[in-house]
């Protein structure tokens, strides 16, 4: 389900908050286990950059989780923003 009074919490936050802080990984390491630049991660991270496929896809890997997971969080994302710009709630 999408809030309506907030927008939905970005991929990134939740990738630090619920996987890498209590997992005591950092981000240099979670981007090493990827195979990606650190920068990828970071930006992430920060919600500089949206979830791609690709990235879901490495994440889950590393995380054992599912890349749907990964892509659901950034769909909520992209439906809020798009209702909110087109000025009404679906």
């Amino acid at each position: 389900m999408i809030p309506k009074n907030r927008r939905p919490t970005h991929p990134g936050e939740i990738l630090l908050e619920l996987y890498l802080k209590p997992m005591g990984m950092s981000q240099m390491e979670l981007a090493r286990r990827m195979g990606v630049p650190i920068q990828r991660v970071n930006t992430l991270i920060n919600g500089k950059r949206d979830m791609s496929p690709e990235t879901a896809i490495l994440l889950s890997r590393v995380l054992k989780t599912t890349s749907q997971y990964w892509m659901n969080l950034q769909m909520n994302c992209d439906l809020y923003d798009a209702q909110k710009r087109l000025g009404h709630a679906a």
